[in-house]
C-alpha cells in the first residue's frame, strides 16, 4: 500500500531530511538501470547521462547481446529478439557447426558472461525484461522509482517493454532516435541531425515517392530532447581528475600540445588511405608550430590507415603514437591538449573535444554526407570547429562556449521528472 504523502514544508528541504518530507519515497529517484548494447560509444552516452544526474554510485548495467561469428554476422540487421530465435533454430538443426556458426579463426560470442570490461566491470547481466520489471515493482516501496537509460537500436524493445509493464515505477530515457512510436518512452534524446531528412536540402535530394519511408519523418514531439552531438562523461570534474592523474606524463610536454584522434570510415563518411595521406601531409605542414603531437586511433580505425600513419610519422621526434596498450590516455589528452585534430567520422570524439572549449580542427568533413554532413555544418556555424588545412599556426589559440549536451539533457530529465511529481534525490 502506498504510504500517506505529507505536504512538503515551505522551501527546499535540506540534505538529510527523510524522504517522507521530499514527497514520499515513491517520488524520489535514487537509482538507475542502464541498458547497454556492448558498443562503448553507445554505452558511454548512457553512463554519461547517469553521471550528470548524480546516480553513478547507484547504477546497474544490463546488456543486450547478440550471437557473433559465422552466419550471425549476416543477421545483425534483424531485431535482436528475432536474431536470437533464428540462431537458436540453427543450433538445433546444425549443432555447433564450425562452418555455419563460427568465423575463420574465431568463435561464437556467448550471449552472456563476462562482458563488462569496457565499463570497468568483471561481468554484466543479460538484459531481461521480466527480471528488471520484477525488480522495479518489488523494490518500489523501499527504494522509490527506477530511472532506466538505454541507448542504441538493440535496446529499444527492452526499454519500451519495461516502460509498458512497469510504467508506474519507472522513468525511461531512450538515447538515439527509435524511429517509431516515441510515446513508448518518457524521454527520447536525439541529435538535431537525425531530423535532417525533414530539411529543405534533404527534401531536394530524396524523390517524393521515398520520403515517407525515411525516418524520422515527423518533427520532434514534446518528449524529444534535441542535442548537437553525442552525450558523454567529459565534464569539469572529470577533466580536473584526469589533469591530476596524467600530470607527470603530460605536464613536461613541449607546448602547444596537439592531440590527433583518428576514427574510421562509416556509411556517411567514407574514406581510406586517401584521408591518411591528406592528414599526414597536413600534419607535416604544421609541425613547426607544434611543441608535441600525440596520435590515437579508435577501435574502428582500419589497419591500413593506422599502419600508413605509423609509417609516415612514427619516426618524427615530436610525434608520439599511442600503441593501444593500457592505460588509455584519452582523458589525459582531453585535459592536457592545447588543441585537437579529429577525423570527421566520429560524432562522439568531436562531441567530447568540443566540450573542452579548446580549438578543434576537423579533417575529412568534405567526405561526410547526409545527416553527418549536417552535423558538421552545425558545428561550424556555432564556431565549435574549423577545417584542418595544414596551413594553421597551431600556437594561436581560439575558444567558444563549450558544448554541454549532457548537462542540458540532465536538466530536461529533472524537468520531466518534476512534471510527473518526481525528483532526483539532492
Amino acid at each position: 500500500m502506498k504510504p500517506i504523502r505529507l505536504p512538503e514544508p515551505p522551501g527546499s528541504p535540506p540534505r538529510g531530511v527523510p524522504d517522507i518530507f521530499e514527497g514520499g519515497v515513491y517520488g524520489v529517484v535514487k537509482r538507475a538501470v542502464i541498458i547497454g548494447n556492448g558498443f562503448p560509444a553507445s554505452e558511454n552516452q548512457s553512463v554519461g547521462l547517469v553521471r550528470a544526474l548524480g546516480l553513478s554510485e547507484k547504477q546497474t548495467l544490463y546488456r543486450v547481446t547478440r550471437p557473433r561469428g559465422g552466419i550471425n554476422e549476416y543477421l545483425l540487421w534483424l531485431p535482436v529478439s528475432l536474431h536470437k530465435q533464428i540462431y537458436y533454430i540453427i543450433r538445433l538443426i546444425y549443432g555447433y557447426s564450425q562452418v555455419l556458426l563460427t568465423s575463420k579463426g574465431g568463435r561464437v560470442q556467448s550471449l552472456t558472461g563476462e562482458n563488462g570490461g569496457s565499463v570497468g566491470l568483471s561481468s554484466v547481466l543479460e538484459a531481461d525484461v521480466k527480471s528488471i520489471v520484477k525488480m522495479a515493482k518489488g523494490t518500489a516501496e523501499k527504494d522509490g522509482p527506477l530511472l532506466v537509460v538505454a541507448c542504441g537500436r538493440d535496446t529499444i524493445s527492452i526499454a519500451s517493454s519495461i516502460k509498458k509493464l512497469a510504467s508506474e515505477n519507472v522513468f525511461v530515457v531512450q538515447i538515439q532516435h527509435p524511429r517509431t512510436q516515441l510515446n513508448r518512452f518518457d524521454l527520447v534524446v536525439a541529435p538535431q541531425h537525425d531530423y535532417y531528412a525533414l530539411t529543405a536540402n534533404a527534401q531536394e535530394q530524396v524523390p517524393r515517392l521515398f520520403r515517407k519511408y525515411i525516418t524520422p519523418n515527423e518533427p520532434p514531439s514534446k518528449n524529444v530532447v534535441l542535442t548537437v552531438g553525442a552525450l558523454h562523461q567529459v565534464d569539469f570534474a572529470a577533466l580536473r581528475s584526469a589533469a591530476i592523474t596524467w600530470h607527470d606524463e603530460f605536464a613536461p610536454l613541449p607546448k602547444p600540445s596537439i592531440v590527433v584522434n583518428i576514427g574510421g570510415p562509416t556509411s556517411h563518411c567514407k574514406y581510406g588511405i586517401d584521408l591518411s595521406k591528406q592528414l599526414t601531409n597536413y600534419l607535416r605542414g604544421v609541425l613547426d608550430s607544434c611543441g608535441s603531437v600525440r596520435i590515437s586511433f579508435s577501435r574502428r580505425t582500419p589497419a591500413k590507415v593506422a599502419n600508413f600513419v605509423r609509417k609516415e610519422l612514427g619516426d618524427d621526434p615530436k610525434i608520439y603514437i599511442y600503441d593501444g596498450e593500457e592505460p588509455n590516455p584519452h582523458m589525459g589528452h582531453l585535459a592536457w591538449a592545447d588543441a585537437f585534430i579529429v577525423t570527421a567520422d566520429s560524432v562522439s570524439m568531436l562531441s567530447e573535444a568540443c566540450s573542452t572549449g579548446k580549438p578543434v580542427y576537423v579533417v575529412g568533413a568534405e567526405r561526410c554526407k547526409w545527416k553527418i554532413g549536417e552535423f558538421h555544418k552545425t558545428l561550424r556555424e556555432r564556431g565549435l570547429v574549423r577545417p584542418f588545412t595544414g596551413l594553421e599556426d597551431m600556437s594561436e589559440s581560439w575558444s567558444y562556449p563549450p558544448l554541454n549536451d549532457t548537462a542540458d539533457v540532465a536538466n530536461r530529465v529533472h524537468e520531466a521528472l518534476a512534471d510527473r511529481g518526481w525528483r532526483l534525490r539532492p
